[in-house]
């Protein structure tokens, strides 16, 4: 089989040839620049460069190299593997090692060791302080607004013409040229966007004390989402087989909302931008939510979702052998295969092939699993430990 042919079984819950491998499809299943540059010198790849496309969590551009020694089935529609149009310069990781960025990332010293990144109006949107791996992120553009009507002057940011364009170059290119499943990040964001825009607590707040402006946000918010989904399936929908949309909605011990406020706030957005996706295209919905959301799980699948990522098992009520038995038939598992958080940084070799080993039996049976570790692999894992996780799902994955 083709590996667009593996995943899109999977998805269908078929069993393929073997269960479809992942890694950095999207920007939760990567591998962090400075992890990823520790790997291609354990495998002496030294053609190439690590380019870091998502700046904020520092994730590099997974390359063809890699893609062939691990047996890698999806790629993301703006992958580096595609007619891409960006352009990169030098920079320097955190550990020293070099690396390119996007030309248009450029940081300021913070005075104290660190860094931050500015907007044109001067604007703090993203700071790392000294010593630290990652960007975070560092502005809510209406934390100060007080009532509804103060929501007539905002404008949610429209997907340019420009951006769109390329996505289209680069999604025919690797329908054309290539036989990977194609990815597409489009995001949605209900939750997280308020949380975003107003503050973390500000927004749990909203919700909780003022749904008049919490529900008018939402619906601005969501109409635009709407609207750019639209056109993003316009511009690349017959060369994807997967939208990627994200929510963080789990803590590692709960979700982080009640059921009935997700029900009012959250999910009947969700499942507007959903159903869209549905109704207008043949793309299968992939969901990104973190931590414990098996309470929430039964309303994603009525959402018309169809993939749920990174099935973080370390979490409350999220036990694998549970989560298969009693959703495995209605959703497929993007994730789950290897435990990031307890196992992988700390694990031998070994005990990593072992664990992934165990998760295939549990996931793989009825199709319904593509391989990837539990959200993005750190700077702190072995390139060893990356090695064995990714060798054994290979070796793990065939079907009888």
């Amino acid at each position: 089989m083709t590996s667009r042919e593996r995943v899109l079984a999977a998805i269908r819950h078929q069993e393929p040839d073997r269960a479809p491998i992942d890694l950095g499809a999207m920007g939760s299943t990567g591998i962090q620049a400075i992890g990823y540059s520790k790997l291609k010198v354990l495998l002496g790849i030294d053609e190439g460069q690590t380019r870091v496309y998502d700046t904020m969590q520092q994730l590099a551009v997974v390359e063809k190299p890699i893609f062939e020694r691990f047996h890698l089935d999806v790629v993301s529609v703006s992958s580096g593997l595609g007619a891409e149009s960006e352009a990169w310069k030098p920079w320097v990781l955190p550990d020293g090692s070099d690396a390119y960025v996007p030309v248009g990332f450029n940081p300021e010293s913070d005075g104290a060791g660190g860094y931050v990144v500015k907007d044109s109006k001067g604007n703090v949107r993203m700071r790392a302080p000294e010593g630290c791996l990652y960007f975070e992120p560092a502005y809510h553009p209406l934390a100060q607004m007080t009532t509804a009507s103060e929501l007539e002057d905002w404008n949610p940011r429209t997907l340019s013409d420009e951006y769109l364009d390329g996505l289209r170059v680069n999604a025919k290119f690797l329908s054309e040229n290539t036989d990977y499943a194609i990815l597409g990040g489009f995001g949605g964001n209900i939750l997280e966007a308020g949380q975003s825009l107003r503050g973390w607590g500000q927004f749990m707040m909203d919700m909780a004390a003022d749904p008049e402006f919490t529900h008018a946000m939402l619906d601005k918010l969501t109409a635009l989402h709407l609207a750019n989904l639209k056109r993003y399936l316009e511009a690349v929908g017959d060369y994807i087989q997967i939208i990627q949309m994200g929510d963080d909605l789990g803590t590692q011990s709960a979700t982080q909302l009640s059921l009935a406020m997700y029900r009012e706030y959250i999910k009947p957005r969700h499942k507007a931008i959903y159903q869209y996706v549905r109704e207008h295209s043949d793309v299968a919905v992939f969901l990104h939510s973190c931590g414990s959301v098996y309470d929430l799980i039964p309303d994603f699948i009525d959402e018309g979702v169809q993939i749920l990522n990174p099935v973080q098992t370390s979490a409350a009520k999220m036990d694998p052998r549970r989560l298969k038995e009693e959703f495995g038939d209605k959703l497929t598992f993007w994730g789950g295969g290897c435990d990031t958080q307890t196992l992988l940084p700390t694990a031998t070799p070994a005990e990593v092939r072992e664990h992934v080993r165990e998760r295939m039996e549990i996931f793989k049976p009825g199709g319904g699993f593509i391989f990837n570790q539990i959200h993005n692999v750190q700077a702190d894992v072995p390139p060893e430990n990356v090695v064995a996780m990714l060798d054994a799902a290979y070796e793990f994955g065939a079907y009888e």
